[in-house]
Order: C-alpha cells, then sequence, then structure tokens
C-alpha cells in the first residue's frame, strides 16, 4: 500500500457568533477513483483537554480526480471552553481506516479582560550542543494567541509555559534567508508572572535550556 495520499479532505467553514458551518469537500488526488466512507468527525483541542463530536451521518463517497465532494457539518461553539480547535475525520478510503486533519484551526474566544496584550521585550537566548542558537527579540501578545520572535541559525522547536501551566504551539514559522521565526502559542493571561521558554533538543527531545521572562 502506497504511503502517498490517495484523496484529500479539507474543511471549509465560516465562524458565526454561536456556530460554525461549512463542508468537507473529498477529492482523489492520485489520478484514480476511490470509494471513501466518512465514519465520523470530532473538534480537537490543541490543548488536549478535550474532543467534541460533530454530529455526521455515515457517508459514502465514490471520489474521482478533479471533481469536488462536499458533506456539509455545523456544530455549536457556545458551549466550548477558550481555545483552538481543529476539525478531525475518520474515513475508509478503499477499506484502508484513515484519520485526517482537515482544515485550518479556529479559535474560541478568551474573555477580553482576562488576557494579556502589547508587547514584552525579550533579550536571552538559548542554546543546545546538538542544536541550534537561538535568540528570543519579543513576544506579542493579543487576545487569541502570542507570537514569539526569534533568531537562529536553524530551524527551532520552542516550548512554552506560563506560571508552569503548558501554553500550546499551534505553528512555527521560520525564514531560512533571514535567520528569523515566529512561534505562535495559546495566550497569556493578566494573572500570569512568568514566561517560561525552552528549547527542545535536536535529538534528544529534551529541554536544551531555559530562558525566563518576568511579565510586567
Amino acid at each position: 500500500m502506497t504511503d502517498e495520499p490517495q484523496v484529500a479532505i479539507r474543511a471549509h467553514f465560516e465562524r458565526f457568533p454561536a456556530t460554525v458551518k461549512g463542508a468537507f469537500v473529498v477529492q482523489a488526488v492520485d489520478g484514480d477513483p476511490h470509494q471513501v466512507v466518512i465514519r465520523g468527525a470530532r473538534l480537537v483541542e490543541a490543548a488536549g483537554d478535550s474532543d467534541r463530536p460533530i454530529e455526521l451521518p455515515r457517508v459514502t463517497l465514490q471520489a474521482a480526480p478533479r471533481s469536488d465532494l462536499f458533506v456539509p457539518f455545523e456544530f455549536g461553539v457556545t458551549e466550548l471552553s477558550a481555545g483552538w480547535y481543529g476539525l478531525e475525520v475518520d474515513v475508509d478510503v478503499d477499506g484502508r481506516p484513515l484519520t485526517v486533519e482537515a482544515g485550518k484551526r479556529f479559535a474560541v474566544a478568551w474573555p477580553r479582560a482576562s488576557v494579556r496584550r502589547g508587547a514584552v521585550p525579550v533579550d536571552g537566548k538559548l542554546g543546545a550542543d546538538d542544536g541550534p542558537v537561538v535568540s528570543i527579540d519579543r513576544v506579542d501578545c493579543s487576545g487569541d494567541s502570542i507570537k514569539v520572535h526569534f533568531a537562529a541559525d536553524a530551524m527551532a522547536e520552542l516550548r512554552l509555559a506560563a506560571d508552569a501551566r503548558p501554553l500550546p504551539v499551534l505553528e512555527t514559522e521560520y525564514d531560512e534567508g533571514s535567520g528569523t521565526g515566529v512561534a505562535t502559542a495559546y495566550p497569556l493571561l493578566k494573572t500570569d508572572v512568568m514566561l517560561r521558554i525552552e528549547l527542545a533538543g535536536s535529538s534528544r527531545g529534551k529541554a536544551a535550556g531555559a530562558l525566563d521572562v518576568a511579565l510586567p
């Protein structure tokens, strides 16, 4: 069985105040038709705190190249806790079971008065014997995330925590040409007093250094 993708499944949706409405879009991408059975779907919170099933009937599709098939969905968000959520779909492709991450994440907002905003200047470095040397420039805080700006001589994986509470990293962007990057993570709260930034060792997978940033 080839490991190359046979079918692409994407989630297109629009966020409303109380609901999310959209559709899973299915297309064969390897040039051959495939039978696709959608068995279920769920919301997955990036912090791993909770999964929530999406009501979706079992659907059998005949996916063809260059032809999009749409499976609509709708779910409420008013009962979700604050966080970043993604969509996962359980499918069978020609009888082979797969779980697919479909589409971009969306945020359920934190209470506006609870999150920290503005820029926090940082002047510190992290390094490892077998990994990159990373200089942290600043942390930009907004209502649904923080962005940790850094410079490094290679791609760096950061781990973040606020007052010992893990802050899930949502994505990391790195530009080799400029040697700069941005790690986007869960927001800081106004009650947080310390942000810890750790560099994961490239081979050991453990913290290779830590920088504690006092929050004003």
